[in-house]
């Protein structure tokens, strides 16, 4: 029998999510921002409840185009929170057009988000050879710098813990379980191919 992080059981779109993506290494500026807002959309939810809404934050936010949501105004933010299909939250609507234009503004320093993003694990992932759910930890010394750097930067819903989340999700940590299939596939070069969107 094949087995799997616990936390994948709950539904099939939290399955799917944590077979073809969770913990896969990304290095695509698109898709890191993505994961940099809806991280931030999370804070005080569930992680079901963003996969729930993906979709439409990808429709409302322009495919996650961060020059267009850098750009984003007032009109913008009050269609956005008028949208049911997303988590109508000024604070994180505000934070998510700030953070696309700290985003800019690393990409303009660095070349990329990528090349800035990687340096806090040393351009590869770190792997924790977890063996149960409660030895993942909720931060690390990584996600600490990475929190504080952002945050000295302007980005906005980016504490430790989001950070590591945020770390787990890109696969800059390898935080599945030992045991768990997508362990030995994602340590393995093969399997640290980014998905397709």
């Amino acid at each position: 029998m094949r087995y799997s992080c616990a936390w994948s059981t709950k539904s099939c779109l939290m399955a799917v999510y944590h077979d073809q993506e969770w913990g896969v290494p990304v290095h695509d500026d698109r898709t890191l921002f993505e994961f940099l807002i809806l991280e931030g959309a999370q804070a005080g939810l569930s992680w079901q409840t963003v996969l729930n809404k993906r979709e439409n934050y990808r429709k409302s936010f322009d495919n996650f185009d961060v020059g267009k949501v850098a750009r984003y105004g007032a009109k913008d933010v009050n269609r956005l929170l008028a949208n049911p299909g997303i988590i109508r939250n000024r604070l994180k609507m505000a934070a998510a057009i700030q953070n696309a234009q700290a985003f800019l503004e690393v990409r303009k320093e660095f070349g990329s988000f990528d090349v800035y993003l990687w340096r806090f694990v040393g351009g590869k992932p770190v792997d924790h050879k977890i063996r149960a759910l409660k030895d993942i930890p909720a931060t690390t010394k990584e996600s600490d710098a990475l929190s504080k750097d952002l945050l000295k930067r302007g980005f906005k819903f980016v504490g430790s813990t989001i950070c590591y989340a945020f770390m787990q999700a890109v696969g800059m940590v390898n935080d599945h379980l030992a045991e768990c299939f997508r362990y030995t596939e994602i340590s393995s070069p093969r399997g640290r191919r980014e998905p397709q969107n």
